[in-house]
């Protein structure tokens, strides 16, 4: 896998330096400059409003429901995004193994990218989804060299596909989000973004479910080779401020990446509910600015209008640069 992955890079970067000589500044200078960037929200919410089944793949529909997918991306666009992901997050064979997909992994993970850069076009960004693997080191799930060739092959395909970063995203793992970092850095010339979920634990402190906390994770990315840090998943924007704050105070001069849940889910005649509003995300985006935070989105429960009323909350308020 790792010999596949370094013979496609070449050709991959080149792509995409030719496509960014054209384009707009880079995520991180984008971001490092002072702007406010804004990411897309929730894809799972709105697969599942287009009739995605349980238990059915949502990648396979990058292929079979090419159409359904693309609507997404674009319905973020015109919502005012910066940047959308891709229907990518359980796109690694070790996830798709279980759809007896795996051999497709990387033909669909290029059609994710494909369709989000469609949407996207020359003057947006598209930063690929990369979930995790389920696999656990820690238990002897898995070895170290699968792992890496899992996300090698899933970051090379992304970027064949004409995405311009990655995030490795909803990771509580410091081993696992490591070693897909280095693969990512390794054998593409993608922007890596890397976002762990952190809950509040009974003594008040955040954590992932593995115990890290969100300097330790900071720390660690950065170490990596992550050029963007931050959170996304587990929490409202409201339990994001802290979280932020917290990995402000360790890294005063790398972007970070916020995609909030649109609040904690609650069960409502037998469905999860998210209660947070459009305008009750809206109304706490001068706090996460404030706390730290560079670029900002949605998670579980967030839609175009979520996100519509975070660009208009955005304007205005000036992000926090990067020290020199």
């Amino acid at each position: 896998m790792h010999c596949v992955c370094r013979a496609v890079h070449g050709l991959a970067v080149a792509v995409r330096k030719n496509r960014l000589s054209s384009r707009v500044k880079s995520i991180v200078d984008q971001s490092s400059s002072g702007s406010i960037l804004i990411s897309d929200g929730a894809w799972g919410t709105l697969l599942h409003g287009k009739d995605l089944k349980p238990g059915e793949c949502p990648e396979l529909w990058c292929v079979e429901h090419r159409a359904d997918v693309l609507q997404i991306p674009s319905s973020y666009i015109a919502a005012g995004a910066d940047i959308v992901g891709t229907n990518s997050f359980g796109g690694s064979r070790l996830k798709l193994q279980a759809y007896g997909l795996a051999e497709r992994a990387a033909e669909l993970n290029r059609a994710a990218a494909e369709i989000s850069r469609e949407a996207a076009g020359p003057n947006h960004h598209v930063l690929a989804s990369i979930g995790p693997t389920g696999k656990m080191l820690a238990m002897g799930d898995i070895s170290e060299k699968e792992l890496y060739g899992a996300f090698c092959e899933q970051a090379v395909a992304l970027e064949q596909g004409g995405a311009d970063g990655c995030c490795i995203e909803t990771m509580s793992a410091v081993d696992e989000a490591e070693i897909a970092v280095r693969a990512v850095r390794e054998n593409t010339g993608l922007e890596i973004a890397c976002t762990f979920t952190f809950d509040r634990t009974l003594s008040g402190e955040y954590r992932t479910m593995m115990g890290v906390s969100p300097v330790e994770m900071a720390r660690a990315m950065i170490d990596a080779g992550a050029a963007i840090i931050g959170t996304n998943c587990g929490n409202g924007i409201e339990g994001m401020i802290e979280i932020v704050r917290e990995i402000r105070s360790e890294v005063p001069d790398v972007p970070i990446l916020v995609n909030a849940n649109a609040g904690m889910p609650v069960l409502v005649a037998g469905r999860d509910v998210f209660p947070d509003t459009p305008e009750v995300m809206a109304g706490l985006v001068g706090a996460l600015v404030e706390a730290g935070a560079n670029i900002i989105g949605g998670c579980c429960g967030t839609t175009p209008a979520h996100i519509a009323a975070i660009v208009a909350a955005a304007k205005g308020i000036p992000a926090r640069r990067a020290e020199p």
